[in-house]
């Protein structure tokens, strides 16, 4: 099961192609904030893949996250991949864009950790958990303080539930990726002629960007059982930028 946010979705339709060939049942989950956008994505992804399912839901209710949870009972991979942020000086941002950031990126990810996790746990089911981090959830960040602190909660999640539910058969994992633009975020955290100025591939070694078939492969590894020695890491793909 993986939970996301529209601004990932093309990442994501990557990714469930490489999935596709080590999962028999996908469902795909996603937090809508434009329901007709973002769910026309889904179903368009969902399509090609043989076998998945789309289901809406609304992470900020736990009713609705119960829900999901309990259609997606057969799962035994959560990839977590809520992401928002505010590109902007921290002073100017308010309680509320601070709190919008943390509920996306840190609740929404601890929610259907706890939510998935009990559930196998109690089915005595192995699991496997994903999240999706960022470089500078280790070093901190200007002007995405939100985003930051929000991403160093998940990592430290990630190490220590890997610990703690080890014992389940629940795996706990975590990929850090650098630059991987796509239309839809980077449209919106660098619009206008911020865009035509701001080259990301000047700032790394190997002078190019990320393919997102290249971030599609290391999360299909991940969540498969050749990495099955693997808990409790987290894998940077950015180039050498960090």
């Amino acid at each position: 099961m993986r939970q996301s946010n529209m601004n990932e979705t093309e990442i994501n339709s990557h990714k469930t192609n490489n999935y596709e060939s080590i999962l028999s049942d996908l469902c795909i989950a996603n937090l809508l904030y434009n329901t007709g956008h973002s769910l026309q994505q889904l179903e368009r992804i969902a399509k090609e893949v043989s076998g998945s399912e789309t289901i809406v839901f609304d992470q900020g209710e736990k009713a609705s996250i119960e829900n999901m949870c309990s259609e997606a009972q057969n799962s035994d991979i959560l990839l977590n991949n809520a992401a928002g942020n505010f590109v902007s000086p921290t002073e100017r941002l308010s309680h509320r864009a601070f709190d919008t950031v943390v509920d996306i990126v840190l609740k929404g990810t601890y929610n259907f950790t706890l939510c998935m996790g009990k559930g196998w746990i109690a089915q005595k089911k192995t699991g496997n958990i994903l999240n999706i981090v960022t470089t500078y959830a280790w070093t901190g960040s200007g002007y995405v303080v939100p985003s930051a602190a929000a991403k160093a909660g998940i990592l430290a999640m990630t190490r220590s539930l890997a610990v703690e539910w080890a014992k389940y058969g629940i795996r706990s994992n975590a990929i850090a990726p650098g630059p991987f633009p796509t239309e839809g975020a980077w449209s919106r955290l660098m619009p206008g002629k911020l865009r035509e100025k701001y080259d990301p591939s000047l700032k790394v070694p190997v002078g190019r960007v990320g393919e997102h078939q290249e971030l599609a492969n290391l999360a299909a590894y991940l969540i498969s059982d050749f990495s099955a020695y693997i808990n409790g890491e987290v894998v940077t793909i950015d180039g050498g930028e960090w």
